[in-house]
């Protein structure tokens, strides 16, 4: 049997007598009030509320909301406009031509994609590439995955010239 080192056992027993000397916490009886918990039993009595049974409870209040902004110059940009007003037909064709610039811009972008995602799957039979030769299912993926990618590509061409075909013509007549 081996003993214990001496500087051990003070420490222990001023461990226990520490322990010992703290007040055990218990927590007090909780009750509901509908959506509303408390812990003040007279209040609970007033409003018959229901004494909670079971383990102990945590309630986190949520964020209350910021107030609403004020229409005020630093944020009148934001606010809504009526229907009865009107936009000036030249800033309305100012915008229209910048939208139809942005969409031919992505237009271009997509039809390149969609081009090289065509090159890469090459009807469904590209070239296998390192361990594809030997694995076939993985040659099956990545088929898979590139006639997925020309799929995606032609469905972005199409939702562009749609796009496209539903601004107002460029001949004036932007006040419809």
């Amino acid at each position: 049997m081996s003993a214990l080192p001496i500087p051990f056992v003070p420490c222990f027993i001023a461990a226990v007598v520490a322990l010992c000397g703290l007040p055990a916490q218990a927590q007090e009886r909780i009750y509901r009030c509908g959506n509303e918990y408390t812990n003040n039993a007279q209040v609970a009595k007033s409003r018959n509320c229901t004494p909670m049974e079971g383990g102990n409870i945590t309630i986190v209040e949520g964020i209350k909301p910021a107030p609403a902004a004020r229409n005020t110059p630093a944020n009148a940009s934001n606010t809504t406009r009526s229907g009865n007003e009107r936009v000036d037909p030249n800033a309305q064709r100012a915008r229209d031509s910048d939208a139809k610039a942005i969409l031919e811009t992505e237009l271009r972008k997509a039809e390149e994609r969609l081009a090289a995602a065509r090159k890469a799957y090459a009807n469904g039979e590209p070239e296998k590439q390192g361990i594809e030769s030997r694995n076939y299912q993985r040659y099956l993926d990545r088929v898979a995955e590139l006639k997925a990618a020309v799929t995606r590509a032609e469905s972005d061409v199409a939702g562009l010239q749609r796009e496209l075909g539903r601004l107002p013509a460029a001949s004036g007549n932007a006040a419809r």
